[in-house]
């Protein structure tokens, strides 16, 4: 069977392309979001709890954003340059996965306080919101483009199949 570059990646180099690329910024996103939750239903903003998730917030974005700059010039451009996709769900899974960094940055910068800085608590909490489900959705299109066998999808023009 076929890969995407996303499958590829994490299937190279067991198990650590898989935690490092995969598990770790995952587990951050959901233990952000479990944690927004219990934030958003006690009303919260205050405590330990609210501590916790903007420490991982932060990481997360951070840790995203060196993925990002790692990934981008070593395998985006490269793939792209040399027309080395496997069909256009390669392209989807591999963009959708990388365009993480528009949200995870934004929640590390957001909590550390260099963006949104005149909002109310409850608007910030509302943006952090949205930028952790944005990644989630982003991520788990990743995800699911990147399983599928390119193969069975058909080609794209100029593409290498």
């Amino acid at each position: 069977m076929n890969m995407t570059h996303y499958m590829s990646l994490l299937a190279d180099n067991q198990p650590w392309n898989l935690i490092l690329f995969m598990a770790i910024p995952v587990i951050f996103a959901e233990t952000i979001t479990v944690t927004e939750f219990i934030i958003l239903f006690t009303k919260n903003l205050k405590g330990p709890l609210r501590a916790f998730n903007r420490i991982c917030s932060i990481l997360a974005g951070l840790y995203f954003t060196g993925i990002f700059l790692y990934l981008f010039p070593t395998a985006f451009i490269p793939v792209t340059a040399n027309g080395e996709w496997h069909t256009w769900v390669d392209v989807v899974a591999v963009s959708f996965y990388l365009s993480g960094v528009l949200f995870l940055l934004p929640l590390a910068l957001l909590d550390l306080g260099l963006i949104a800085r005149n909002r109310s608590e409850e608007s910030k909490l509302k943006l952090h919101f949205l930028l952790i489900s944005g990644f989630l959705v982003v991520a788990h299109v990743a995800m699911i483009f990147g399983m599928v066998n390119p193969e069975i999808m058909g080609g794209m023009a100029g593409m290498n199949h």
